[in-house]
């Protein structure tokens, strides 16, 4: 949490949770894959963003924590589900649905098997 996320009401402004689930997603797809000794994946783009403001998050030394899952995987696409939360309080609930992209040809493309493979290791 950073003090510029604070918005004249002395709590969390809605628009910096997305900034936290973005961070999240890249620690989850490219900082994981990477300490696993595999390529990142590459052509993610979100098609979707839904979330649900809990209760209020004002700033604290205290850190928050984003558990992120796999909630359903598709051959092009698949959602993610999000909690942003202490070990008391959820603060927030989100979901995005994410598609996998062939930037080059600008279209979307299937999901390969090791990104499958991958996500199937976070579904619930």
């Amino acid at each position: 949490m950073r003090f510029a996320d604070i918005d004249s009401q002395g709590h969390v402004n809605n628009v910096r949770f997305l900034d936290y689930l973005e961070d999240a997603r890249f620690g989850m797809f490219a900082i994981d894959l990477h300490n696993a000794g595999e390529e990142p994946f590459k052509g993610l783009v979100v098609t979707r963003h839904e979330i649900d403001y809990r209760r209020p998050l004002g700033f604290r030394p205290d850190p928050v924590r984003v558990e992120t899952w796999v909630e359903e995987i598709r051959p092009v696409r698949f959602t993610l589900r999000y909690e942003i939360r202490d070990d008391d309080q959820v603060y927030v609930t989100a979901m995005s649905v994410i598609a996998a992209y062939d930037v080059e040809r600008a279209a979307p493309r299937r999901l390969s098997e090791s990104e499958l493979t991958y996500l199937k290791h976070f579904s619930v």
